[in-house]
């Protein structure tokens, strides 16, 4: 009698589980979820979904995702921890000086929780951060840290000062530094001093080859400068986008004057300084990977670079393995995309996910930043002929704070994918575009979009075992086990 009572009670479970598991699926929603043979009663997955509708914003999922050994017929995506690739440093943002005037104007209470929030461990966990050297076109004014009167230069830099930044960036940078003393920062310049350009403008020109040693030591005076404060500068770029000169500021170099300017200057002047920061190249667009690869095959210049960065606004992120498969032993980075004010959040969540984040990755990318942190509510301030519909991945009016869809973008990967992190294999599965990775502490983390038109179930296999899940049409979820 007892047995047969132990039997019933354990029929009427099992019928509830798989009663329950038809009635949800893998992301919380109702779907007609089968489930496989086996039905897990322990969860092993953690898993956090963003939906293009809004309706879930980078939440944790309730139900069970559990690994069995029974096999079925859902597709798969083989994540293998055997087969490593590189290792991450950071997801994150560009900090520019407008962002770091509307955070650092915030009530004190609003910032705090705000910093903390953006890159605490209980956060979202940004680990990278890239500032412009000097201005770019989304800080208030156009300055260097070197303007002269017209007509005057300064070639002993007598003049350098930090200044500009003292009231807001460097001040930011610090309490950001007291949340995660580790987080890396990339220094970008837009310009140089106007003095050192042909056409003594903030817009375009070019540096004059009589100013190539000053401006090494530009670079040199900003890297000690910044680490008197406190700063460690990790890696430069030589020149933000050095193909567009329309910006303002900006600059243009070619890939044979970048190249004259770091075998012959500054190279020299960084290892004469005693100074490790990486030298970047390129930080432009990925239709043109032959300039970086120009660089890199003077044997004199790829001395002392660390590797080439990135865009996006043409190309194909392909771009980076491109590059990557010419020169293996220089590494590629990410370093900027923005999400424009005319954009939809569906449409940016999905391009932004299989491009920037699970794209770069795949091609070997050991960072992917969006372009600017935070904008007001009329996408400033920036420079006279700054960008005017780069939305940031906050509005911050006053005290008020909204996120935007550059938030959930990189916080589906900088929340679970410290620094430290080894891209691993995952294979894809028709719209199922995704990215593995290792962490320090062992775990696997799967970054997901779908970008089909409708809901797919499907299968996370990982050693042998099978997970059941299902992803809503243009839903980007993380999973965690």
């Amino acid at each position: 009698m007892k047995n047969q009572t132990f039997v019933s009670l354990f029929a009427i479970a099992t019928l509830f589980l798989c009663g329950e598991c038809k009635k949800s699926g893998g992301d919380g929603t109702t779907g007609p979820v089968t489930p496989p043979p086996t039905t897990p009663t322990v969860n092993e997955v953690d898993y956090w979904l963003t939906k293009a509708d809004k309706s879930s914003l980078l939440q944790k999922q309730p139900g069970i995702i559990g690994f069995t050994t029974t096999a079925n017929g859902y597709p798969n995506i083989d994540v293998d921890s055997s087969m490593a690739y590189q290792t991450v440093d950071g997801f994150g943002y560009t900090l520019t000086g407008s962002s770091a005037q509307l955070i650092n104007t915030m009530p004190a209470a609003d910032k705090a929780n705000l910093l903390s929030d953006l890159f605490g461990s209980n956060g979202i966990g940004i680990s990278y951060l890239r500032i412009s050297i000097g201005a770019s076109d989304l800080s208030p004014a156009v300055f260097s840290y070197n303007d002269m009167p017209a007509g005057q230069t300064d070639p002993t830099l007598a003049s350098f000062s930090l200044s500009q930044d003292l009231t807001h960036l460097v001040p930011l940078l610090k309490e950001i530094l007291l949340i995660n003393p580790n987080i890396k920062i990339m220094g970008s310049p837009w310009s140089p001093p106007v003095w050192m350009k042909d056409n003594g403008s903030s817009i375009g020109g070019s540096l004059l080859p009589a100013y190539y040693g000053v401006y090494a030591n530009y670079f040199v005076k900003y890297i000690q400068a910044m680490k008197a404060q406190g700063i460690t500068i990790d890696a430069v770029t030589i020149q933000n986008e050095p193909q567009h000169g329309g910006n303002n500021p900006s600059m243009v170099m070619s890939a044979a004057q970048q190249a004259d300017f770091i075998k012959n200057h500054l190279g020299p002047a960084f290892q004469a300084a005693s100074i490790s920061t990486k030298i970047i190249i390129w930080d432009h667009n990925c239709d043109n990977p032959d300039y970086p690869k120009t660089i890199l095959n003077d044997a004199a210049a790829k001395a002392f670079i660390d590797g080439s960065a990135f865009h996006l606004y043409a190309g194909d992120i392909s771009a980076l393995s491109n590059v990557k498969n010419a020169h293996p032993d220089k590494n590629v980075y990410f370093t900027e995309q923005w999400t424009s004010s005319t954009g939809s959040f569906d449409g940016d969540l999905k391009w932004h996910l299989k491009n920037v984040i699970i794209g770069s990755m795949r091609n070997h990318s050991k960072i992917a930043l969006e372009w600017n942190l935070a904008n007001d509510p009329s996408f400033g301030p920036h420079t006279p002929g700054g960008c005017t519909q780069c939305k940031g991945a906050l509005t911050i009016n006053g005290s008020e704070v909204i996120k935007n869809v550059a938030y959930y973008i990189v916080a589906h990967a900088s929340k679970f994918v410290p620094a430290g992190s080894t891209r691993i294999s995952s294979t894809i599965s028709g719209s199922l575009t995704n990215v593995a990775f290792k962490t320090p502490a062992g775990k696997k983390v799967l970054v997901m979009v779908n970008e089909g038109s409708s809901a797919i179930t499907f299968n996370i296999r990982y050693k042998g075992k099978w997970a059941v899940t299902s992803l809503a049409a243009g839903a980007v979820g993380t999973y965690v086990w």
